[in-house]
């Protein structure tokens, strides 16, 4: 071999290599990461993290940063974009059909507990003292949109036309409404703010809360199915790093399960939280 051919050999080698080592680069820094940004809505999502799944990572020796939104389209765009890691605030509802619309690619990695949706009234004491023409605010979002429907509907106050997805009901499919309520379709952290303003306002758990409201005041609480659990979710590519199989871990931990026990009492559980 010549000295010139054996220059080129080395040389091709020598890009090889670094062409194979570039390659596997972003999966080794991934599963040696450990600062993490992790995103959540404010009150009892952002809390959560706080109490219960921060203390449990910083144990672990990671850095966590938690950012706190205030809508729920933001926090995906974020992850998606990747100026967060993961993200809790949604339940897997609301992730496939986001994530598809906005054609990101993105996971649930696990379930977290949920405060539930429900029913609130300044004016008005019980589902029963309802009169008609009343009006009712509900999250503008499709999924929590179709979720507060079918609140109504398990309660006898309208009925939703037969062979339409309960998981995609809009007002348009409503087949009955009795007492000619007005619904007032608003983005879901303005709904405590519109309890001055309407006879009854259905919000989402962790934006009633924030606003100052408690469980215990509202006029009925949904019974949350398990596809409306909140969920933690990450980028597919992230799903299987070490970091992401540690906030796995610290969801399942007999430290959260105690956190959520005795400060989230009457929220909606995945079963190894029950």
């Amino acid at each position: 071999m010549t000295t010139a051919l054996l220059r080129r050999s080395v040389l091709a080698l020598s890009l090889a290599a670094l062409s194979l080592g570039g390659l596997s680069l972003p999966a080794q820094a991934q599963d040696a990461k450990k600062n993490l940004t992790i995103g959540g809505t404010a009150g009892s999502n952002i809390d959560q993290l706080k109490q219960g799944i921060v203390p449990i990572l910083e144990k672990k020796g990671y850095k966590v940063k938690l950012v706190e939104f205030n809508d729920y389209v933001q926090p995906n765009l974020a992850l998606a974009q990747g100026s967060l890691d993961a993200n809790f605030f949604q339940h897997q509802v609301y992730l496939k059909k986001f994530a598809a619309d906005q054609k990101l690619d993105l996971a649930e990695l696990v379930q977290g507990p949920i405060a539930p949706l429900g029913v609130y009234s300044t004016k008005r004491k019980t589902l029963a003292d309802l009169k008609e023409g009343d009006r009712v605010t509900l999250p503008n979002d499709p999924s929590n949109l179709a979720r507060a429907l079918v609140l109504l509907e398990q309660n006898k106050l309208i009925s939703i036309k037969q062979g339409v997805d309960p998981l995609r009901a809009s007002e348009k499919d409503v087949a009955d409404n009795p007492k000619k309520l007005k619904f007032i379709p608003l983005e879901a952290a303005q709904l405590p703010r519109s309890l001055g303003d309407t006879e009854y306002a259905i919000i989402n758990g962790n934006f009633a809360i924030s606003s100052g409201l408690k469980l215990t005041e509202a006029v009925v609480l949904e019974k949350t199915p398990d596809y409306y659990l909140n969920v933690v979710a990450v980028k597919t590519a992230d799903k299987n790093t070490a970091w992401a199989k540690d906030l796995v871990e610290a969801y399942h931990s007999k430290e959260f399960k105690a956190v959520v026990d005795t400060k989230f009492q009457g929220y909606a559980k995945p079963s190894f939280l029950q």
